[in-house]
């Protein structure tokens, strides 16, 4: 093929066809994950033997004991405890509970026992002090009359001292110190047939009756 300015001519080659870059080969795809031929719990069932995992021997159909025994136990701790209450109503209503009180008549001894002035043995266990004087022996229960607080006996000052609000006593019981409104309470007191001297601590004897005769038989005892 000539030019046209030059006049040269052109030689054509013929045309050749690329071909195309080999591509890398394409691997296979995985095969499905099936489950372990060695652990069989992981195979899904045939069709033909699904519905049969929860029969026995011979296509029985299993039954589960526990909910079973569950009930039963239920059933024998219900009555086990019906009959326990029961049996409990049935003792407390024959062998009713008694409360234990402390005796309210008590032996404190002989009068020999007891020198002149005031004896506080009997503080802590019967709450009340034995006094001996002229007059005879008499007992004074323990207790303040202002607000039931229990006194103390001060041998140094030869009185009865209340620690709660300060009130005091004489060794005859008299209150001239303190809140308290009125002298210690007597208590009956007797020989026993034994000689002994009984102290009634249900029988409170307020000042006012000191005098009176029958209330002096039954707080004073000659010694």
């Amino acid at each position: 093929m000539s030019h046209p300015s030059t006049g040269e001519t052109a030689t054509l080659l013929p045309e050749t066809k690329s071909s195309p870059a080999p591509s890398a080969p394409r691997a296979d795809p995985l095969p499905p994950a099936t489950p372990d031929a060695a652990h069989p719990a992981l195979l899904p069932h045939p069709p033909e033997e699904r519905g049969r995992a929860d029969r026995g021997v011979g296509g029985e159909p299993v039954r589960l004991e526990f909910p079973l025994i569950w009930r039963r136990n239920f059933v024998w701790a219900s009555l086990t405890g019906m009959l326990a209450a029961g049996l409990a109503m049935v003792v407390h209503f024959f062998f009713p509970r008694t409360l234990t009180e402390p005796p309210t008549r008590v032996k404190i001894g002989y009068p020999s026992d007891y020198g002149y002035g005031v004896d506080t043995r009997w503080q802590s266990k019967h709450r009340i002090w034995v006094v001996k004087n002229s007059t005879g022996l008499f007992v004074i229960l323990a207790r303040c009359t202002h607000l039931g607080c229990t006194p103390d006996w001060k041998e140094s000052e030869n009185k009865f001292k209340c620690p709660c609000h300060g009130s005091g006593f004489t060794t005859e019981g008299i209150n001239f110190e303190g809140p308290a409104p009125q002298p210690l309470f007597r208590l009956g007191i007797e020989l026993g047939a034994d000689g002994q001297i009984v102290v009634d601590k249900l029988k409170e004897f307020p000042a006012k009756t000191w005098n009176d005769e029958a209330a002096r038989a039954q707080i004073f005892l000659k010694v």
